[in-house]
């Protein structure tokens, strides 16, 4: 986690011109609460002030956050209603932000009530989310470790997965497998649903696997990840089997000059969709209409953070920021190549945190 999450938050909400003593800030989401605290957990709530924060647990996750969380109290409860007008209560907090992007309208209804019965206001808050994206974006030394804990392992299940393909072995199968072997090796689960295809299948791009067995002459794209630390993995390859056709060797490697282009466009300062397009350029140029996706994504405590490496997204990439390059051909009803490294930006460039091989490889 980082360290200094809440207090970066405590930052930023104190320069609101809505921000004053009697205000609080609601987060509910899950994956908003894990990066503050470090604490997974599906139910609860946080609460912040300029000075203060508390998490909110019932039985279900109060001791065990309290082994784990230091950044604040942790305060258990039987009715959460109850525990948390007390709080507000005794801090005199009369207006509530909470995220936009992540509560209901039921959920902002129901905390809505709560602040009405201590003669408050619970707001909607774009700001709110805004803070939580800028402090989320930039990724501390000890996120940085976690993720690169849970690319080792990824990585490792991949080194595993190429001993296993063969032809008859079924895509369902080598994805169940690497999950597998990722959860051996201390994952604390998968970064999303596997994606293993295999043949025409592999135009899929977000492919789910299937009995379709793996023939020779086949490409086999498995994009894989892992969590450590409530921080996820991600990464792509894409392999042969027994042998390729020339048009297969020729998108394969324009795919991986691709993606070595955005790779080598990545640095402090630089727009993100400027990288889009230096691996754009080169798909376009052979195979237009054949990249239908974004460049790359954030990756953090969730798989799809800020900002992206899209052709609209006029973020500058800054140092500390970790972002997905992974573009890709897919060609319908023939097959697919997508090659995907995760990289962290640096003030000279990039580092890039994915060590496994992406030349073509013929198994």
């Amino acid at each position: 986690m980082n360290p200094n999450a809440v207090k970066n938050l405590q930052h930023y909400l104190r320069q609101s011109e809505d921000w004053d003593e009697t205000s609080a800030a609601l987060v509910f989401s899950e994956h908003n609460r894990l990066y503050l605290t470090g604490f997974p957990a599906t139910d609860g709530a946080m609460l912040v002030t300029g000075e203060e924060a508390a998490l909110f647990m019932d039985f279900r996750y109060a001791e065990a956050a309290r082994r784990v969380v230091t950044v604040c109290p942790v305060v258990d409860f039987t009715v959460i209603d109850d525990a948390v007008i007390s709080w507000l209560q005794e801090r005199g907090i009369q207006k509530l932000h909470t995220e936009t992007d992540s509560l209901t309208l039921d959920e902002f209804a129901h905390y809505n009530q709560i602040m009405h019965r201590i003669g408050g206001e619970a707001v909607p808050d774009k700001l709110l989310d805004d803070c939580l994206r800028e402090c989320r974006i930039i990724k501390s030394e000890e996120e940085i470790a976690s993720m690169e804990k849970a690319q080792r392992i990824t990585e490792e299940a991949f080194d595993y997965a190429c001993t296993l393909i063969r032809p008859g072995m079924t895509e369902r199968e080598l994805a169940i497998d690497i999950e597998f072997f990722m959860r051996r090796r201390g994952a604390e689960k998968v970064s999303f649903d596997l994606i293993v295809v295999s043949g025409a299948n592999g135009s899929l791009c977000h492919g789910v696997p299937s009995d379709k067995p793996i023939e020779a002459g086949d490409f086999v794209t498995m994009d894989t990840g892992c969590v450590v630390d409530g921080y996820m993995s991600d990464m792509t390859r894409t392999v042969a089997v027994g042998h390729v056709s020339e048009e297969q060797r020729r998108v394969y490697e324009t795919v991986l000059a691709a993606q070595k282009a955005a790779i080598a466009a990545v640095k402090d300062g630089v727009a993100c969709s400027l990288v889009d397009k230096a691996a754009r350029d080169i798909i376009e140029k052979d195979y237009p209409g054949t990249f239908g996706h974004s460049t790359g994504h954030g990756v953090g405590v969730q798989i799809h953070e800020y900002p992206r490496f899209s052709k609209t997204d006029g973020t500058i990439a800054r140092a500390g920021m970790v972002i997905t390059v992974e573009p890709g051909i897919y060609l319908a009803g023939k097959y697919g190549v997508r090659i995907e490294d995760m990289v962290l930006v640096t003030k000279d460039g990039c580092r890039d945190l994915t060590r496994s091989p992406k030349e073509l490889m013929i198994l």
